[in-house]
């Protein structure tokens, strides 16, 4: 087979996951070579800026996905909850990984849990999901943007990491991060508190790698195919199909997660308000994955949701 060509983000932790990809492609046929194309994104160059003002869907996917297209590269390989939900013709997702931890963690700069920190506290992270559910959970302590790669971000609290560009920021308490990303990179010694899910549901999709190729590259297909875990695809089509259908991306405060038995499905879901005053949430069972993400997203939706997300838009489009 000819060399198999991963377009990637340069980041420390993107390029972690597709040389496990590589690594994953070769154990399954030795004959396979593998080459990584690193691709520098919006979100990539734009670090001062927080992700909803770049637009949140696809900040860090687009220029690979034209890489993609244009033949550069033969597989593009993703954090699935960067991954917009409408992807553009002639590509398709190909395979899902198996799913690494999905929880969301708080590292703490002194060690004190999130509970427990001092009133006035300054939290520190860039996703709008993160800054409302902690604003509803703890609304007596400060939030402010915190962009960056992973090393950077722990660097900003205070740890000692290798490859993190200088911080110049407000001093913070801690900052909230996905579990998955530390537990690649072997910093997972630094998580303080994992947060329970039923206060932080993760973004939908969180702790997936996703396979993405031409839909017409069939040989490329079949080989990557061969790395597809089906309970993630389940559980991930369950999380973006309900993320599709209430219109959501990087941009907005929706959070989702699927869990799975022998027999069934079940998909839980949340949208808040920016300031973490107003929080709607459900739950559905079923077994076709497609059907759940839909009826949950029209649950919440029907339940206030759509009130509550129309305001927001309104209150990121102002600026």
């Amino acid at each position: 087979m000819k060399t198999i060509r991963l377009g990637t983000r340069k980041s420390r932790l993107a390029m972690w996951q597709t040389a496990h990809v590589a690594s994953l492609l070769k154990a399954h046929d030795s004959q396979i070579q593998v080459e990584i194309v690193p691709i520098v994104t919006l979100g990539d160059r734009i670090t001062d800026r927080p992700l909803s003002e770049l637009g949140g869907t696809a900040v860090f996917t687009k220029e690979i996905e034209a890489a993609l297209l244009d033949g550069k590269c033969d597989v593009a390989v993703h954090s699935l909850k960067d991954l917009a939900t409408v992807m553009p013709d002639g590509l398709e997702l190909a395979a899902y990984l198996k799913r690494e931890d999905f929880r969301d963690v708080f590292v703490s700069a002194s060690g004190v849990s999130l509970r427990d920190l001092p009133k006035g506290s300054v939290i520190g992270t860039s996703s709008l999901r993160r800054i409302a559910m902690v604003r509803h959970f703890r609304p007596d302590l400060q939030v402010t943007s915190l962009r960056g790669n992973v090393p950077t971000r722990l660097l900003a609290v205070g740890k000692d990491v290798p490859d993190a560009k200088p911080y110049s920021g407000p001093a913070l308490a801690g900052t909230i991060m996905a579990a998955a990303g530390l537990k690649r990179l072997g910093f997972r010694g630094y998580v303080t508190d994992y947060l329970p899910t039923d206060l932080f549901l993760p973004a939908p999709g969180q702790g997936v790698i996703a396979l993405q190729t031409r839909a017409d590259d069939t040989g490329i297909m079949t080989a990557v195919k061969a790395l597809e875990c089906t309970r993630t695809r389940t559980a991930a089509v369950a999380e973006r199909t309900f993320l599709n259908v209430v219109e959501g991306g990087c941009r907005l405060p929706i959070g989702a997660f699927c869990m799975y038995s022998d027999t069934s499905i079940e998909l839980c879901g949340v949208i808040l308000s920016l300031d973490g005053e107003k929080v709607v949430t459900g739950r559905y069972e079923g077994t076709d994955p497609l059907a759940v993400g839909r009826a949950l997203a029209e649950q919440l939706l029907n339940n206030g949701g759509a009130d509550i997300l129309a305001q927001v838009n309104q209150t990121l489009d102002k600026g």
